[in-house]
């Protein structure tokens, strides 16, 4: 196409090909002559956009349109590439010089022979593939694959996907990111090429949710889709598609809240990430406060990482879902009345009965029965100004769902348990207890001072991470140098050590319950 015989070649289909150069891929929109200049120039379109010149206009002459003001730029033949087949990226990634097998030294320092037809997987990122190469060379040479990774490479449409993929008979997971594919006109018509396909990865594609629709008749047997970080604003309803589909992830699309309801349609779902998506609030309209909601049936595991939640309510929603045991919550805008991010943690165990995860972490019977017996601490009052166990108010129930249950697992609050401001004194005021073991006489005594402020179920928290003996397991009591001869049990999980009167220098025996006899406590030291 250039007039100079010593211009690289240009494809005769160059309009819409992709294309590389310096490290930045680019999809081409003109190819033709810039005046006042000789020779052939390429118009090209950045995906991304800061790295371009112009909007696709020099010297007041419009030779093509960008998305982006500054998204295109005008460049030489030469300076560009369009790439190669799979066949030949695959023979140059695996092989080097070599045809279809490559030496190599295993793991025992054996000289091995790496042959292409034995391959599961292929990975082919930044590779420059721009195609599937020979008609038929695919099964032939790599019939094998499992898992492709193509990402970040020069296919300019989804009709090369499937060329490639339709070769492939026992494809599973297809990694597709930072790609930029021009849709088909009939994608039913392709699904044959991803009929075994059960991942799909489609990061930074920059494709809209109408998009990915459109293009999922192609993935009938699809179980993980991942779309993190697209043009994904407002989500429709999946009628008809995607619906074998167990984990989906949306990170990194700033979603219109009113619109995430929308996959729930997908009765399948087992994961779902919101994480990044700005979501600030999340309801189910179909249930009422404490009863749980038919949306997301087998919703199991949700990331809501990084967003805009500050609301507890939309805790109590999250409580709705009858399937959620996992839940990671990070880096949102949630808050407790002491400011304290660990209490923050207790109020999400509290207020979500049936979860086993959260923020990665699992949670342990002791942490659980703790964060429930302080939030019933926490709202007591609260809880008897509105009428108490027999009388509580609508009002309080629905900012509370859970509180009743967790009255009849444990019992209502009573005044004195109540958790009353202390002061600053008491507050800072440390003891110096030595903890004894009298069923383990070769376990060492251990000193820790406390404060007089801490309850009797911190002092056991405190235990279970020094010893690993479950709390639900462990006795305390406690004797004092003033009166020799005399035990008394620590009974109460709510009350601290200012309550029983523990004094600097107590000792406290710990044991697994149930194994000694205690002498019976004298309250004349109790307050």
């Amino acid at each position: 196409m250039g007039t100079d015989p010593t211009e690289p070649e240009v494809p005769g289909d160059a309009v819409g090909r992709r294309v590389s150069c310096d490290g930045e891929r680019a999809t081409v929109r003109y190819v033709g002559p810039v005046p006042p200049t000789a020779g052939l120039w390429l118009g090209v379109e950045w995906d991304n956009p800061e790295r371009g010149k112009h909007d696709g206009s020099h010297n007041g002459v419009q030779y093509f349109t960008c998305r982006h003001a500054k998204g295109g730029s005008l460049v030489r033949p030469a300076k560009v590439s369009f790439g190669v087949d799979y066949v030949a990226a695959v023979k140059r990634q695996y092989c080097g010089d070599c045809d279809t097998e490559k030496e190599y030294i295993d793991g025992e320092g054996l000289s091995k022979k790496l042959s292409l037809d034995m391959l599961f997987s292929v990975l082919l990122c930044d590779s420059g593939v721009n195609g599937p190469g020979p008609e038929g060379e695919i099964r032939k040479m790599t019939p094998q694959v499992k898992w492709l990774d193509l990402s970040k490479t020069l296919v300019s449409c989804w009709e090369d996907v499937s060329s490639i993929t339709k070769q492939l008979d026992h494809l599973e997971g297809l990694q597709l990111s930072s790609n930029r594919l021009q849709l088909l006109s009939e994608p039913s018509s392709h699904h044959e090429a991803f009929s075994k396909l059960k991942t799909l990865v489609l990061n930074s594609c920059d494709l809209t949710w109408p998009q990915i629709l459109y293009c999922a008749p192609m993935w009938p047997q699809l179980e993980t889709l991942s779309v993190e970080e697209n043009n994904i604003t407002e989500l429709q309803r999946p009628d008809g598609v995607l619906q074998t589909l167990k984990s989906l992830s949306l990170s990194g699309n700033v979603l219109d809240k009113d619109s995430v309801l929308s996959v729930a349609a997908l009765s399948r779902l087992e994961e779902l990430n919101l994480s990044k998506t700005a979501l600030s609030d999340l309801q189910f309209p179909d249930s009422s406060p404490g009863s749980l909601t038919a949306m997301f049936p087998a919703l199991k595991t949700l990331y809501l990482d990084h967003n805009n939640i500050t609301e507890w309510r939309v805790v109590d929603e999250l409580a709705k879902l009858p399937s959620l045991v996992k839940l990671s919550c990070l880096r949102n805008g949630l808050v407790s009345k002491d400011g304290n991010p660990r209490t923050v943690t207790q109020l999400l165990i509290a207020r979500l009965g049936r979860l086993v995860f959260l923020n990665r972490c699992q949670i342990h019977p002791d942490e659980r029965k703790g964060a429930e017996l302080d939030y019933l601490k926490m709202f007591g009052e609260e809880f008897l100004k509105a009428g108490g166990e027999n009388q509580v108010d609508s009002q309080f129930t629905c900012q509370h769902p859970r509180y009743m249950s967790l009255v009849k697992k444990y019992g209502a609050p009573e005044e004195g348990e109540l958790k009353k401001p202390e002061s600053f004194a008491l507050k800072n005021q440390l003891l110096k207890v030595r903890f004894v073991f009298p069923d383990d006489p070769e376990r060492k005594p251990i000193e820790k001072k406390l404060p007089t402020s801490m309850v009797v179920q911190k002092v056991k928290g405190l235990l279970y991470r020094l010893l690993k003996i479950p709390a639900v397991d462990l006795k305390l009591t406690y004797t004092s140098p003033k009166m020799e001869g005399t035990e008394f049990e620590l009974d109460s999980e709510l009350k601290s050590l200012h309550f029983y009167s523990i004094e600097d220098g107590d000792q406290l025996p710990a044991e697994p319950s149930g194994q000694r006899q205690v002498k019976p406590p004298s309250r004349g030291r109790q307050r």
